[in-house]
């Protein structure tokens, strides 16, 4: 029997639009009221997740900044691993030299030394999930969530990194270059203690080692008395995959990565098709029949 639902946001509970539809709240909401434990497991940090949430009048737990994070439903940080300094002083110099654009996601908030890079970065992310959206709309969009996210715009990361009451979370970096992904992914193979993994094809993720969804959510459930065996989680991408391996119940999106579907069990509808809420209303069925 599932007694805990653990879901990515993009690419699976969330839509085009980036919003999480009725059906999939009407879902969660009767999963909550039938006792299972639910909560979310992304690689945006929580000041980003959690207006959206509270949006449809969602409360639950989350697993953020690919695990780097765990919060408890009311925001509190049950448990936290960053980079040290000398670990992201080396990630820093490998994503300056390929002159890459990425953010900084920090205790103290999420960092950028571009507005500009970062709009268009997030623009061009939004517009593969939509691409009919008119240019100005979605503009309004990703400023409003710029602003959402309390994003600080500095010179350079100096003085972030090794500050004593800063903990660096996660390096997110973007670029339409395949191959320039590819090249950078290599480079930080020679960089001991960190985890690379990516949420989408045009952006590539940094943490500690121990910082994946999968090791979190194996955290989270043993701090509750939940068996992973009795646990479902659901997922499209790369940053995904450690999380979908751990669990009994692995459910795949219908827009997933060939190898994110190959690993799981089950598979369902697409995000923009409530892929979700169907692969939770499932379970409610079976729980009833049973």
């Amino acid at each position: 029997m599932i007694k805990c639902i653990a879901t990515d946001m993009d690419g699976t509970l969330l839509n085009a639009n980036q919003e999480i539809s009725e059906a999939n709240k009407l879902a969660i909401q009767a999963a909550q009221e039938k006792g299972i434990d639910f909560l979310v497991a992304t690689g945006r940090s929580y000041h980003d997740l959690r207006y959206i949430l509270e949006k449809v009048d969602i409360k639950c737990p989350a697993i953020c900044l690919n695990g780097a994070e765990i919060r408890d439903e009311n925001g509190n940080v049950e448990h936290g691993i960053g980079l040290d300094k000398a670990t992201a002083d080396k990630v820093a110099y490998v994503l300056d030299n390929a002159d890459m654009y990425y953010e900084l996601y920090t205790s103290n908030g999420t960092y950028t030394t571009n507005y500009e890079k970062g709009i268009q970065a997030v623009m061009d992310i939004y517009r593969t999930a939509n691409p009919s959206i008119e240019a100005s709309t979605l503009r309004e969009t990703v400023e409003k969530r710029f602003e959402k996210r309390l994003i600080k715009i500095v010179d350079n990361f100096d003085g972030i990194f090794g500050a004593e009451d800063i903990v660096t979370y996660k390096f997110f970096g973007f670029s339409k270059d395949a191959s320039l992904l590819v090249d950078v992914s290599r480079r930080f193979e020679e960089i001991k203690g960190i985890t690379v993994t990516a949420s989408g094809r045009q952006n590539i993720e940094i943490t500690h080692k121990h910082a994946q969804k999968g090791n979190a959510l194996k955290r989270y459930t043993e701090k509750r008395g939940i068996s992973l065996e009795d646990t479902m989680a659901l997922g499209d991408n790369y940053n995904d995959l450690s999380m979908l391996e751990v669990v009994g119940h692995s459910v795949a999106m219908g827009n997933a990565e060939k190898e994110i579907k190959d690993a799981c069990r089950y598979l369902t509808g697409l995000n923009t098709e409530d892929g979700v809420a169907e692969a939770i209303n499932k379970i409610l069925e079976e729980m009833t029949i049973s």
